[in-house]
């Protein structure tokens, strides 16, 4: 899951009550189908910096609370505000996350240095979605090998 530390990042949440945050913002439907219809709670996480000087792994993380209407939508001053949506019929939900560990950045280099994380989403060029699934494999090696 991509957040930009300028906003919240990893020190951010680690500040928070319970180490949790709810994952707002999400504009993408296919990010919002997936937090709607496949997160549960448990799900482990990599906690990724995005739009920031380095790009990365921060840290690891889990699912604490299943899919739930974003707040932000229902906000004119918010710039997540979206006007079709309604507290009776929402359009974008979040998940709350909170972060099980703060880990050493883990670049967009050095992930891409791994034929093993080859097929990594977020590596993908152009992939602009903030969540993208992981799988068992790579979380294996990342948890295992480079955050040994």
């Amino acid at each position: 899951m991509k957040t930009e530390p300028g906003v919240v990042g990893i020190d951010d949440v680690l500040a928070m009550p319970n180490q949790t945050v709810d994952w707002w913002g999400v504009r993408n439907y296919q990010a919002r189908n997936f937090m709607r219809d496949q997160m549960k709670v448990g799900d482990k996480v990599l906690f990724y910096h995005s739009s920031c000087a380095e790009p990365g792994i921060a840290g690891l993380a889990e699912v604490a609370k299943l899919a739930y209407p974003d707040r932000k939508q229902f906000d004119p001053q918010s710039p997540y505000f979206d006007p079709k949506a309604t507290p009776e019929n929402p359009r974008w939900v979040n998940v709350d996350v909170r972060v099980t560990k703060k880990t050493r950045l883990i670049g967009l280099a050095e992930l891409r240095a791994h034929p093993e994380l080859a097929r990594m989403r977020v590596l993908e060029r152009g992939n602009r979605l903030s969540i993208t699934q992981v799988d068992p494999a790579e979380w294996e090696f990342i948890t295992k090998r480079l955050l040994k």
